[in-house]
């Protein structure tokens, strides 16, 4: 195998090719773009050998590992699409690596490229190789991203609008308690200090009221005026000036961060409602089109890219970290983490609870022993998503409602089994494909207290038998679990459930 260090700048890579036994076998610095590529792909063919064949295939670009300290951009996915296996790595790591090979601090391009080729080649065990998630996902993430980096600097800007107002203008602040609507910013652009605002007519006032839709115009029209044009301190006019320069260019802004963000909304959702698996994440409590689109995008689509929830829980930063030492044990939040995914898991706990009844029971209890909101909604979407590490394969979404059982080790149906039963994949050798759907959408109707539901579910049983012996549970056990939820008035595998 050939183990090959790419440290990349803008406009060339310092790339060094090792074999098997650490021995450097070329040196390059490759110019960006299809020469440099060029060029990788013959340092790389004139040191493959025969044994790097694969004799089925005739297949070489798998025995080449490449280390680089990013995991997007054109060469990258070029990389990739030349079907080596690439490992980005993340930069604070190689630093670390780095101290093992000076203690002087020394650092360069050609010895960055000797670290990361060192890095694949004895620790490639410890570190993921590229995610093989879908094109779609990858261009939803990065529409995703956009959109919330918006949502973040507008908040920026409002809270820099809100200062300078408090500062010279706090009537403003009094009569638009909401500065990011589209009424107070078309106010504020016409009068950004005391002395304009308080000569804005009553029409004026209403008709911008009016455009932005605000019920009782009249009325909030006057409440308006009033708070403008009540007595108040004021600044010297030099400087009530400026700060009127600085609150009409936050205005323009703020103005143009909504039309946009409005934009990236529509083409958020309308990229996730084409991706197979946007019906099975918004099954999810608390998931809507824009926030279950974050969490896919962040998450991927790349069914074999998590072990376990373990997994998912450090990748979104929602599991802490232990410092233990000798006598000396601290938990601590988990601060190395995806910050977008980490904002996105926090709002999705904040919707879940009214979605969820049981995710609001167990905020509430939280909250009642004296744990404050961001703390409690930190352990709430705890087990919000308590989910299999991969998405089923069908299309069907899992409710809520549907669900029979927590997934513990029980022998009953759980949520991992209950989101794919309708595959006909998943039918047992010599079972009809229409049968096994028929009796999966009667198990999906059972899940629900309704009488009837049962009845129907009752009337299949004569192919209950392969069932039992598929799942290793009974009719008659789920029937018993579902009745028991009914009359307690929980749902067992409900996400906010303890």
């Amino acid at each position: 195998m050939l183990f090959v260090g790419d440290d990349w700048a803008e406009d060339h890579h310092d790339i060094e090719v090792q074999g098997d036994d650490g021995r450097r076998l070329a040196r390059a610095r490759l110019p960006e773009g299809i020469a440099g590529l060029t060029r990788l792909h013959e340092l790389i063919a004139e040191h493959l050998t025969d044994d790097d064949v694969d004799p089925e295939t005739g297949f070489v670009a798998q025995n080449v590992v490449i280390g680089i300290e990013t995991d997007r951009g054109t060469w990258v996915s070029a990389l990739v699409a030349a079907g080596y296996q690439v490992f980005p790595l993340n930069p604070v790591q190689v630093a670390r690596y780095r101290e093992r090979h000076g203690a002087s601090g020394a650092n360069s391009d050609r010895g960055d490229a000797h670290v990361l080729a060192e890095i694949v080649r004895l620790d490639r065990a410890h570190h993921r190789p590229m995610a093989g998630d879908s094109p779609a996902v990858e261009g939803l993430k990065m529409v995703a991203r956009v959109h919330q980096s918006a949502i973040w600097d507008r908040t920026r800007h409002l809270q820099r609008l809100r200062s300078a107002l408090r500062e010279f203008f706090p009537a403003a602040l009094e009569a638009f308690p909401e500065l990011a609507a589209a009424d107070a910013l078309e106010l504020l652009g016409r009068a950004p200090d005391p002395a304009r605002a308080a000569r804005l007519s009553r029409s004026k006032i209403t008709a911008a009221l009016a455009r932005a839709h605000r019920r009782d115009a009249e009325a909030k029209a006057e409440v308006i005026q009033a708070a403008l044009r009540a007595p108040a301190l004021r600044l010297a006019p030099e400087i009530e000036a400026a700060y009127a320069a600085i609150v009409a260019s936050h205005v323009r802004l703020l103005a143009g961060l909504n039309s946009e963000i409005a934009s990236l909304q529509a083409v958020v959702a309308e990229g996730f409602g084409r991706h197979p698996d946007a019906d099975i994440v918004t099954s999810q409590p608390g998931l809507g089109p824009i926030l279950g689109a974050r969490v896919l995008a962040e998450f991927g689509d790349d069914h074999a890219r998590y072990a376990d929830a373990k997994a998912r829980k450090n990748y979104a930063g929602t599991s802490p970290i232990t410092r233990a030492s000798g006598t000396r044990r601290i938990v601590l939040a988990r601060y190395a983490r995806n910050k977008h995914l980490a904002d996105a898991t926090h709002q999705w706990a904040f919707c879940a609870l009214t979605a969820s009844p049981g995710a609001r029971t167990y905020y509430d209890t939280l909250r009642t022993r004296g744990t404050g909101h961001h703390a409690a909604l930190s352990t709430t979407r705890q087990p919000a998503r308590r989910h299999p590490p991969r998405l089923p394969q069908d299309q069907d979404p899992l409710r809520r409602t549907h669900r029979l059982a927590r997934h513990h080790r029980s022998r009953r149906l759980t949520t991992r089994t209950m989101g794919c039963l309708r595959s006909a994949q998943f039918a047992p050798p010599g079972v009809d494909a229409d049968i096994h759907r028929e009796l999966a959408t009667a198990l999906l109707r059972a899940a629900s207290p309704a009488p009837e539901h049962r009845r129907a579910l009752v009337a299949r049983t004569p192919i209950v038998p392969w069932l039992e012996r598929s799942w290793n549970t009974t009719l008659e056990q789920s029937i018993r679990l579902v009745g028991r939820n009914a009359r307690t008035g929980r749902h067992a595998g409900d996400s906010g459930a303890r």
